[in-house]
């Protein structure tokens, strides 16, 4: 075993929760050292892929855009939308500490560290009743989360200035946590390249290792019992958010909650070039696509439509007789509307190119819809509906889909036009969601006008073949607001932090059932910040 490493603060995990905790530390004179598992090009974990939403409240950006938003309304559609209750007593008071703070603590923390905001609040998560965002509050980073999670690095190599404060270890797995004398001690780790061993000593351990949803084993294991599970997932998530340091925490009498509390998403499909086994993308669905199952047949009664509910959204393709269904489109839906999250496919986004961005969003990102055409065998492009159902089957091999049930599909829903396309009496719940959101003007710049699927010079058809596809875990280790784990008592464990989506984005679930979404990041930060300023008994600068 190598010689030991001397810290004061050792955090296990480089992910945006981890970086921002080793950056006020650092600041405040500690020495760091911060253990993580992947390469140096690398660091950042999922933060660095992710595409930069956050739900932030009270904002400059909601003032100028005339969204009355307050944290006690913020604080009430999360209580509800999340289903918490009285005996979430940790969550509930990391719920009331975002609302509350993520305005200064977060969206003028980063105005401060030079970042930018895109200049309009997107509304999502509204709930299918309402029950969800009764406001706009989505703010998106110019330059995605890669831009942020590149600045908060740079941020730390300066806060070091070579200094030698900081150490890094990059391919290091954490194997044990040391424990004596009642406290926490340090780390173990081993170098996944050599095998060389080492233990780290430190009387602050942090851990910030992200979820358990990189894990099908684990995700499979904490599935809630009584909700549907599908027979097959694509990853979304960290490959080594395995849930394995939890159990090490769980060990020392950490307490963990809600672990069977996930945020996955509906629509992913397996990722053209995967960076590891299972690798998929999270599309952001078109409103104006027919959800179809593995039939071709539109799902039903009430019709699937993204914005509204994603977890009520996994549960219903979850339920399906397959494990994969179809979304159904053409080209004028698809160049509108169709999106995948994360940096890699929002390129205008990701490297701030502001007048491209705009010709895209107004002519449409035929770009994106060509790459997944091209790059994509989930991705499917026929000028009629029967050619396009003997692809779907040839990609399944199965006979599943029956060109006579696609065609009848699309004339069900097209009856809701007449003659040129124009609405008539209907009652059809896409289409009045898909009315609903275009009342807010950035939604009604991502979303087609309802016309029908077979309207001339609007194809050709597209069929994407998705399925449930794993991101975060909302539960995790319990904290208390300054981010101390704590065991089944409520008392902390002497010397232990959690942060991140490791805390369940703070006190083991925050979110509860449901986010609102785009509170991940913000909640990584937050997190990081509590912990910090009890670790050095100072605020964040």
């Amino acid at each position: 075993m190598a010689a030991t490493l001397q810290s004061d603060v050792l955090v296990a995990g480089g992910g945006l929760a981890g970086i921002v905790t080793a950056l006020h530390c650092l600041r405040a004179g500690q020495r760091v050292t911060l253990v993580d598992r992947d390469t140096p090009e690398r660091l950042g974990g999922l933060a660095l892929w992710a595409f930069g939403g956050m739900a932030l409240v009270g904002t400059p950006l909601q003032a100028r855009m005339k969204i009355p938003d307050t944290p006690d309304k913020a604080l009430a559609d999360w209580v509800r939308f999340g289903e918490l209750g009285p005996g979430d007593g940790a969550a509930l008071q990391w719920a009331r500490r975002y609302v509350e703070r993520s305005r200064a603590d977060v969206y003028e923390w980063l105005l401060a560290h030079g970042l930018k905001f895109m200049p309009a609040v997107n509304w999502v998560e509204r709930g299918r009743f309402g029950e969800g965002n009764r406001l706009p509050r989505y703010h998106i980073v110019w330059g995605t989360a890669r831009e942020l999670t590149r600045r908060m690095i740079a941020a730390l190599r300066e806060a070091d200035a070579g200094s030698g404060r900081l150490t890094l270890l990059h391919r290091h797995r954490v194997t044990a946590i040391e424990h004596a004398a009642g406290r926490v001690a340090g780390l173990h780790v081993t170098d996944e390249d050599t095998g060389a061993q080492q233990r780290l000593q430190a009387p602050v351990v942090v851990l910030a290792m992200g979820g358990i949803n990189g894990s099908h084993e684990r995700t499979r294991a904490h599935w809630p019992a009584g909700r549907p599970l599908p027979a097959a997932m694509l990853n979304g998530a960290h490959p080594y958010a395995d849930g394995a340091l939890h159990q090490q925490a769980a060990a020392l009498g950490g307490a963990l909650r809600n672990t069977g509390e996930m945020w996955n998403y509906a629509a992913g499909f397996p990722h053209p070039q995967p960076h590891f086994e299972g690798h998929g993308l999270s599309a952001i669905p078109a409103k104006s696509a027919l959800w179809l199952n593995h039939r071709g047949e539109r799902i039903g009664p009430e019709p699937l439509v993204t914005g509204f509910d994603t977890h009520w959204l996994c549960q219903r393709v979850a339920e399906q007789d397959q494990p994969w269904t179809w979304h159904l489109l053409n080209w004028r839906i698809a160049a509108k509307e169709f999106a995948i999250s994360g940096a890699e496919h929002n390129q205008r986004i990701r490297d701030r190119q502001f007048p491209l961005f705009i010709k895209e969003t107004l002519l449409g990102n035929h770009r994106l819809v060509r790459q997944m055409q091209q790059d994509s065998p989930h991705f499917l492009v026929d000028d009629t509906l029967a050619g396009l159902a003997a692809k779907m089957n040839q990609l399944t091999g199965t006979p599943h889909v029956r060109p006579e049930v696609l065609q009848a599909t699309a004339d069900a829903f097209d009856a809701n036009f007449a003659a040129g396309g124009t609405l008539r009496l209907h009652d059809d719940d896409q289409i009045r969601r898909i009315l609903h959101a275009r009342q807010w003007g950035p939604d009604k710049l991502r979303t087609c006008a309802p016309a029908p699927l077979q309207q001339k010079g609007a194809g050709p058809f597209i069929a994407i073949h998705m399925q449930l596809i794993t991101r975060k875990s909302l539960g995790g280790l319990a904290t208390d607001l300054q981010s101390r784990v704590l065991d089944g008592a409520n008392a902390a464990i002497d010397g232990l932090y959690c942060v991140g989506e490791a805390a369940g984005f703070g006190g083991g679930g925050a979110s509860g059932r449901r986010s609102l979404e785009g509170t991940f990041l913000p909640g990584c930060i937050l997190t990081a910040h509590a912990a910090a300023a009890s670790i050095t008994g100072r605020a964040a600068p």
